[in-house]
């Protein structure tokens, strides 16, 4: 598990599975935001992740952005998760890209 970080507050991993949890943990990651759709061919889906992050005391938010198709709909529900999650968050997708795509059309529509 690769993590990159973007800012004090945000960071952005390839997929994670159940078994980093307690990595990201110990990074002093507070939420999770999950940006791959589970019907992505090789996805772990988000609720095994979920019951993993929220087992650790972590938040985890579920919200599926296709890649290649971010709507404005999809920056304004990551802005709002963005402002309201407890710092500092790992958003994770199946390279880390889309998230990071993500983060830039938020921070754009400021």
């Amino acid at each position: 598990m690769e993590i990159r970080r973007v800012n004090d507050d945000f960071a952005v991993a390839g997929q994670i599975g159940p078994e980093d949890i307690g990595a990201i943990a110990a990074e002093g990651f507070r939420s999770i935001v999950c940006n791959r759709p589970d019907t992505e061919d090789g996805a772990i889906p988000h609720d095994a992740v979920e019951e993993a992050a929220r087992a650790a005391g972590l938040e985890f938010r579920f919200l599926p952005v296709v890649s290649g198709a971010i709507t404005d709909d999809d920056v304004q529900q990551m802005s709002e998760l963005l402002a309201s999650l407890p710092a500092p968050i790992l958003a994770y997708c199946r390279t880390g890209n889309r998230c990071l795509n993500l983060f830039a059309m938020v921070q754009n529509s400021r």
